[in-house]
C-alpha cells in the first residue's frame, strides 16, 4: 500500500473511532497495511509530528526514535486532511471522467 493510502486509512480509522472511548490499537499493525513495521512506526511518528493525531508518543535519543501508541485520536488538522484529500480524489476522478468523454482534452 502506498504511504498516502496508509496515512488516509489510519486517519479514517481514527475518525471512525471518535464514537468510542478507546481506539483498538491492534488495528494499527503493519501486516494490515502490507508494509514493514518500521515504515508504520515512521508514518505514525510523522502523523504525530505533523499534528494530525494525538496519543502517539515520539521520543528521540542518540539518533534513535521510540514511537509508542497510547490512545491515538484524530485532531482537527487530521479531519481537515481527510476532507481535503477526499475532495481532491473526487475532483481527480471527475477530471479523468471528463477527459474520457471529451476527445482531445
Amino acid at each position: 500500500m502506498d504511504d498516502f493510502a496508509v496515512i488516509y486509512e489510519i486517519l479514517r480509522m481514527l475518525r471512525d473511532a471518535m464514537d468510542y472511548d478507546e481506539f483498538d490499537r491492534s488495528r494499527l499493525n503493519a501486516e494490515k497495511f502490507n508494509i514493514r513495521p518500521k515504515r508504520l512506526e515512521n508514518i505514525l511518528a510523522l502523523l504525530a509530528d505533523s499534528g494530525y493525531v494525538t496519543g502517539i508518543s515520539v521520543t528521540s535519543y542518540d539518533n534513535q526514535r521510540d514511537v509508542r501508541v497510547l490512545n491515538p485520536r484524530i485532531t482537527l488538522s487530521g479531519l481537515e486532511y481527510l476532507r481535503d484529500n477526499s475532495l481532491m480524489r473526487r475532483a481527480a476522478r471527475a477530471t479523468k471522467g471528463i477527459k474520457d468523454v471529451i476527445p482531445g482534452m
